[in-house]
């Protein structure tokens, strides 16, 4: 098998990309290990802004409306490279303004936590969309028929209308996780030691660049395909009974 490789050219590859020192292999699985903890984390806080600013977009006041619309609208007009240049910069000076102000000592924030703060607020806005179009596809029918029962607000949305919506939301939350996956390589500019960070400090260092782009490439399809199948179950399972309704119904 040795000289197979040798033959084909790809020692030094294989090398390269070993797990133990010389190799970076390690390097660029740590960094993809980084990647997907800041993509869950950012994800999930996205999720939680989306279905508070759904909600409040379809039942708040003039004012609440109002300040959600600008947030998704800014959010989603600004390339996403400069909102996190923003959002990381200016967040942090001004949370040790703060804290300054009443007298502690400048905080340190962790690249992990500072990179679900900013993608997630980034996520929020578009999750925002995605689940008000969600919503209001859910069929009026079954929002009143919770109502008559007398369920309060909260345990309509929790008993109706998130798993009503859920079948309606899948392929759009599908993206928006891809998107995550994927905007943790803009955080390499303010220097998280994700994925992409980790792979242009190995080509840098071994001047592979091919080798190393390539890899990471093959690392963040493999993600994606990962993805892929794990939603599509989630969304036959969300569609599950959808097909015997409809069948009832004609």
């Amino acid at each position: 098998m040795n000289t197979l490789v040798e033959a084909l050219g790809l020692s030094h590859t294989v090398e390269l990309l070993s797990l133990s020192p010389p190799g970076w292999g390690g390097n660029l699985l740590r960094g993809l290990a980084h990647s997907l903890e800041i993509a869950i984390g950012a994800y999930a806080f996205g999720l939680i802004i989306g279905l508070f600013g759904a909600y409040g977009k379809l039942n708040g006041g003039p004012v609440v409306r109002d300040l959600l619309g600008v947030y998704t609208t800014v959010v989603r007009a600004v390339p996403e490279l400069v909102l996190i240049l923003i959002l990381y910069f200016v967040g942090t000076d001004l949370l040790n303004r703060v804290v300054t102000g009443f007298g502690y000592e400048r905080v340190e924030i962790s690249g992990v936590a500072a990179g679900i703060w900013v993608l997630g607020i980034v996520q929020g806005a578009y999750a925002t969309e995605v689940l008000r179009g969600a919503i209001l596809a859910v069929p009026v029918g079954q929002i009143e028929a919770a109502r008559a029962y007398g369920m309060s607000p909260l345990l309509t949305m929790r008993r109706v209308t998130i798993p009503a919506m859920m079948s309606f939301a899948i392929p759009g939350l599908a993206n928006l996780w891809l998107i995550a996956t994927k905007d943790t390589a803009l955080l390499a500019i303010v220097g998280f030691h994700e994925l992409t960070l980790e792979t242009k400090q190995a080509a840098s260092s071994t001047r592979a660049y091919f080798t190393f782009f390539l890899a990471a490439g093959g690392l963040y399809l493999c993600v994606t395909l990962l993805s892929g199948v794990v939603f599509k179950r989630v969304e036959r399972w969300a569609r599950k009974g959808q097909r015997s309704l409809r069948e009832a119904g004609s």
